[in-house]
Order: C-alpha cells, then structure tokens, then sequence
C-alpha cells in the first residue's frame, strides 16, 4: 500500500524529536534550555506551520467546492440534436457568469418526454427538464397513484417553442395509410416522440411495426431502406433532417384531410395544435411556397416545486430572473430561429407556474409582451421605425396606466 509522503514526513519529524526529548531529558541546567529551544526551533514549529497550510489549504478547497455547487443549475434536454438541446446551449450562453456570486447554466442530455418529467421529479441534481404541455396528464393517466399530486410538485417556467409532428418517410410511401404494417421508428422509450406517435397513430388507427431507434440511427435505416419512415417530434428545423437532401430518397408525410380523406382528424387536432413543416425550414425536402401540415405540441421549462426559501427554490428562482432579463438577446441570427416563438407571458392551462416567474413578469408586463406586440406590428401595414417605437411606448404606458 502507498504511503501518504506528508504522514511519513510528520512520522519522522516525530520520532526524531522523541530521542532528542529523551536526550535532554537525561541534561540539566542551561544545556537542557538551548536543546529544548532547538528542537521547538527545529521540529515543533515546522509541524504548527504544516498543519497550518493543510487546515488552509482544505478550506479554499471546500470553499471552493461551495461556490461551484452554489452557482449551478441544470436543464435536462433530450438527445443533442434535439430543438431542446439547442435551446439549453442557448440559455447557457447568454446567462452564464462564472463569478463566485454568478449563475453556471448546465444542460444534460436525457431522454425527453416522459423520462425528463420524471427526472425532474425523481433524479437527484436536476433543476429543470424540457417536457412537453401533455406530459403532466399522461404520467396521470399511467400511474394515478404514484402521480397523484403531480400538477402541485412539477411547475411551469415558460412555454418555449411549438414542437413539429415530423414524419420522414420513404418516397415511395405516399401517405400513413401506406405505413401500416410497416417498419417505423418512434424513437427512444418514453421519449416525447414515442408519446405522441402512439397516440397519433391509435387515432388513425394504423398499426405498425415500431422500432425504438435513436434519430442518427433511424435516419440511416430510413435511407438503406429497412425502415419506411421514422418520426420526431421536436421544434423545426432539426438539426439532423435538416442535413437531408432529395437525393437521399425521402420526404415529409402530411397530416391533413387532403392527405387522408378516410380519417377524422378531429381528435388530434383536439389534442394537438395545427402546425406545418415550411421550405425555409427545410429548404432541401419542401419545395419553395409548399408546406407540410402537421400537429403540434407545446414545449416547456419546468422545475419542481421546491419548498419556498430553499437553496434549490433560490438558485431556480436567480435563474429566472437572469433569463427572463436577458430574453431580448435570444432574439438575433446567432440564436435558433425558434426563440421567435417564445412569449414568456403565455399561459399554460393545467400547470402551475413556479411563483418567481409568474412575480417577475407582473413586474416586467412590458417587456414580457413585446414578442406579442412584435408579431402584432408585423401584421400590420409597413411603418417606420420611429413609428414603431412611439407605439411601443405608448404600448408600455398603457400597461402601467391598466395595472393601477
């Protein structure tokens, strides 16, 4: 076994000074003074001062251990090429301050969908998750019991970005009818994708042959021909589809009553938002002025809800106030195109919102709204920026003067 070279050290010093001090033990008078001054000298005082520095130097270790810790908090995403990794990338770089009083943004690749909740729920370390609107009711739904008090211990931050239904098929299927009985990968277990696929697909009632592929691997199966079609639920663009060309043989499938006059898309369209897969988002899979139909799904920030004035409670709550205050510098080229989508202020039916975010944008109407009051301007007939900004202010003062 190896021996700690500073216990050995000390051992040393030790039992040198031990038959030195029975040494002068055996002497008396002013020899026995000078000795014992020259082993305190010798011995004594390089050992205070030893102890002295590791005492220092283990507590500016666990300082600053303490201070690493203080100033994190993660965001559980899903798999890297996900709209929600991005995101957390995002939130990353725009809040990280890496001062002892700062705030550390850590995203951590996990499942999505279901999984995430439950992480966020169940795993140790994790502030926040990206978990989708319907995921609350599905746990429910699952496990009554276990999720009795779900919609109390999971809060909502904000809303994020609508998550796409996409649907890469083969082109020689024409439509979902064409997939039944067919190979088509719903991607991880639990994952968010798998959710809604399931779902999706016992509406239409089409059965087929699922797999549980991770996106990489599913894409690829896809072009070799062994699956038919694959599916991911996520914000557009995505990342990996995004890479994809005509040449790799595959296109979108629509999820419209032109495209299935047979079914009644009631139910999904009840259950899901109407969305479209455009040419700006995949320039080399739609046509320019084309579009995909599809469903969508609402994606969220969420953390648990801790107890009020807990350390846990604070950090998320400094988060809040760091991204909520920063939320103008999401919305440039650097970022993706999706944060257009965010309006910190929309409301989710169902959930809770975690009380720092809800107090924070009672406090900030203004600024909360401007996304709203931007696509607002758009749809309006072309005016200047002076024009512009006169209306914002007199939008800002309207605010203050309703709030009296």
């Amino acid at each position: 076994m190896r021996r700690d070279p500073t216990s050995v050290t000390l051992r040393f010093i030790f039992n040198v000074g031990h038959r030195l001090w029975r040494g002068v033990m055996r002497i008396s008078g002013a020899t026995a003074k000078i000795l014992s001054a020259f082993f305190c000298l010798s011995f004594v005082l390089p050992l205070q001062l030893a102890t002295a520095q590791a005492q220092k130097a283990a507590g500016r270790y666990e300082e600053k251990k303490r201070q690493t810790n203080d100033i994190a908090v993660s965001i559980i995403v899903s798999g890297l090429t996900c709209t929600c990794a991005r995101f957390a990338e995002d939130i990353r770089n725009v809040v990280n301050d890496l001062r002892p009083d700062g705030l550390r943004v850590l995203p951590v690749l996990g499942v999505g969908g279901l999984q995430n909740l439950n992480d966020v729920l169940f795993l140790k370390n994790v502030e926040m998750g990206v978990v989708d609107e319907d995921n609350l009711a599905l746990l429910k739904k699952r496990d009554p019991q276990l999720y009795a008090s779900i919609e109390q211990n999971v809060q909502y931050i904000t809303k994020l970005y609508n998550s796409e239904f996409h649907v890469l098929a083969r082109n020689e299927i024409k439509s979902y009818d064409d997939l039944r009985g067919k190979k088509v990968n719903f991607n991880l277990k639990d994952s968010q994708t798998e959710v809604s696929a399931e779902i999706i697909f016992e509406m239409l009632k089409i059965g087929v042959e699922r797999t549980n592929y991770d996106n990489d691997e599913a894409i690829k199966r896809v072009r070799s021909g062994e699956l038919s079609a694959m599916i991911i639920l996520t914000g557009a663009p995505q990342a990996a589809l995004a890479k994809l060309t005509k040449e790799d043989g595959v296109h979108f499938l629509a999820l419209d009553e032109r495209a299935l006059p047979d079914h009644d898309l009631r139910p999904i369209f009840t259950k899901y938002l109407p969305s479209e897969l455009t040419h700006k988002q995949y320039p080399a899979l739609i046509p320019e002025g084309a579009s995909v139909s599809t469903a969508g799904n609402r994606a969220l920030l969420v953390t648990y809800a801790w107890p009020v004035g807990s350390v846990r409670y604070n950090k998320v709550a400094r988060f809040v106030h760091e991204f909520f205050g920063k939320i103008d510098q999401f919305h440039d080229g650097a970022r993706h195109p999706k944060w257009e989508e965010v309006v910190i202020s929309a409301e989710i039916p169902g959930w809770v919102r975690f009380k720092p975010a809800a107090d924070w944008i009672a406090q900030h109407r203004a600024v909360a709204l401007k996304p709203e009051f931007d696509r607002f301007i758009q749809s309006r007939t072309a005016i200047s920026d002076r024009d512009r900004e006169a209306l914002f202010r007199e939008f800002q003062e309207y605010l203050r003067s309703s709030s009296r």
